[in-house]
């Protein structure tokens, strides 16, 4: 157990079991300081192992790496538990049942109900008790200890009670949660299929023992056997169907994994392969796009975010991405409706706010997209890219020193940006502040050695001495 709390610490409230047996003791009355002993002290000794490799790791004994999580959203700024999560986390957890269509694998996700306020983002989701029902057998588990002796009975009561708190504890962190994700259901699921297994054992017994309350009625046993039987193979064939989409979504993510690792042509086989198999996963459209983008094959991009379009219409970073592509074919119109569409369907989108700000300054709109980029910046304060590209217009319009202080914040989040130690350079020597210029030219071809404007304006400055 200490294993899989240093795996996944949302599994440390559940080791709540251990103490069903400290609970029989006291029950038996025999000497329960023992048994709350070992209950109690190994979990404790891994615990503190835990705390004191967070501590060697991050400097503090309670961080198990959320705040040093790479990724396109700050996590660490989101208020990740809170009971307003707890209603829409059990009915997506719970209830909402998959979506069908008649293409192989057949399932879809479930469609999500609008998020709480500060929620962040479902993954894949479905809800097990629609989708897997055979867990419904799980309240069958009392018959297990019908007409049994006194100790058989409460030796499985306590069996019952220890894997109901387990998956009821497991189920109540995620349920508080700010995110939802079918993979997340991994942590509660196999204790609520281990009940229902002792549902359909004591089915089973109900069935099968002396005066049981169905013996004598073969008709009515058929029934029952034939009934969880079919709630076994509708749960299996659905996770096959599950896992087969899953297979395929799994290859998008490695396909867009070798794109960004530079592999481009590798990358693009391997997204075709996957979407060949769950040609409706609009996110696997959206990166063999930017796969097709990267390697200059604009016309096939397009046709990539379209579709991901058709398939999910208010899926805003597959606007973004059209209007990106659009904008580099000089579509500028065309870019700017997209990136506008993009931030109605999410108006806090900064990347978008800077892709449409970049574009607007193509048309001459400076008001505009100063305005853009100064939004972008309120969204995400440390968004290099927009001080860079404020700095740029705000030198263009003649404010040096309000360019120079961009530029310079946008070094202090990205230091190795070397087109901006150039701008910054430009800035500098424009301000009349050469040996400052001279060595922003110099650390920009520092990090880019044949960048020949940094060489020609560090040759004039130079020479100037």
């Amino acid at each position: 157990y200490g294993l899989a709390v240093g795996a996944r610490p949302s599994l440390l409230f559940g080791a709540v079991i251990l103490l069903v047996p400290v609970v029989q003791a006291w029950r038996e009355r025999r000497q329960v300081w023992a048994a709350l002993m070992a209950a109690t002290i190994p979990i404790t000794l891994i615990g503190l192992g835990l705390m004191l490799y967070n501590a060697l790791r991050f400097d503090n004994p309670l961080e198990f790496g959320q705040h040093y999580q790479l990724g396109w959203q700050r996590w660490v700024t989101q208020p990740m538990f809170s009971l307003r999560y707890l209603r829409f986390n059990f009915r997506v957890n719970f209830l909402e049942p998959a979506r069908w269509n008649a293409r192989f694998p057949f399932v879809q996700e479930a469609a999500v109900p609008p998020l709480p306020s500060g929620y962040s983002v479902v993954q894949d989701p479905f809800g097990v008790l629609t989708n897997i029902p055979l867990v419904w057998l799980a309240l069958a588990a009392p018959l297990a200890w019908r007409k049994r002796s006194g100790q058989e009975r409460g030796g499985l009561r306590l069996f019952v009670a220890a894997t109901a708190l387990l998956f009821g504890m497991c189920a109540l962190t995620l349920g508080l949660y700010f995110s939802a994700a079918a993979r997340y259901e991994v942590d509660f699921l196999p204790a609520l299929v281990l009940l229902a297994v002792v549902g359909i054992l004591g089915c089973e017994r109900a069935l099968a023992a002396p005066g049981a309350w169905l013996a004598g009625q073969p008709l009515r046993r058929r029934l029952v056997r034939w009934g969880w039987s079919v709630l076994l193979g509708v749960s299996v064939v659905f996770n096959v169907l599950v896992s087969v989409k899953n297979y395929a979504y799994a290859g998008c993510s490695v396909g867009t994994m070798l794109v960004l690792k530079g592999r481009v042509p590798e990358g693009i086989r391997v997204l075709g392969e996957a979407l060949r198999i769950e040609p409706d996963y609009a996110e696997g459209h959206d990166n063999l796009g930017n796969a097709f983008r990267q390697a200059g094959k604009g016309p096939e991009a397009i046709r990539e975010y379209e579709q991901a379009l058709r398939l999910k219409p208010d899926y805003a970073e597959a606007h973004h991405s059209l209007g990106t592509v659009l904008a580099q074919t000089g579509k500028i119109e065309e870019a700017i409706s997209q990136y506008e569409q993009a931030l109605r369907l999410k108006p806090d989108y900064a990347e978008a706010h800077n892709s449409l700000g970049t574009t607007l300054a193509q048309t001459g709109k400076i008001k505009e997209a100063i305005g853009q980029f100064e939004q972008a910046l309120r969204i995400q304060t440390d968004y290099a890219e927009a001080h860079s590209n404020l700095g740029n217009l705000f030198l263009q319009e003649g404010k040096v020193s309000d360019a120079i202080a961009h530029y310079e914040e946008a070094l202090r989040i990205k230091p190795d940006l070397a087109g901006v130690h150039y701008n910054l350079g430009n800035a500098l020597a424009q301000a009349g502040r050469i040996p400052e210029a001279i060595e922003h030219f110099r650390q920009a071809l520092l990090i880019k050695p044949d960048f020949t404007p940094a060489q020609d304006a560090l040759a004039r400055l130079q020479a100037g001495q």
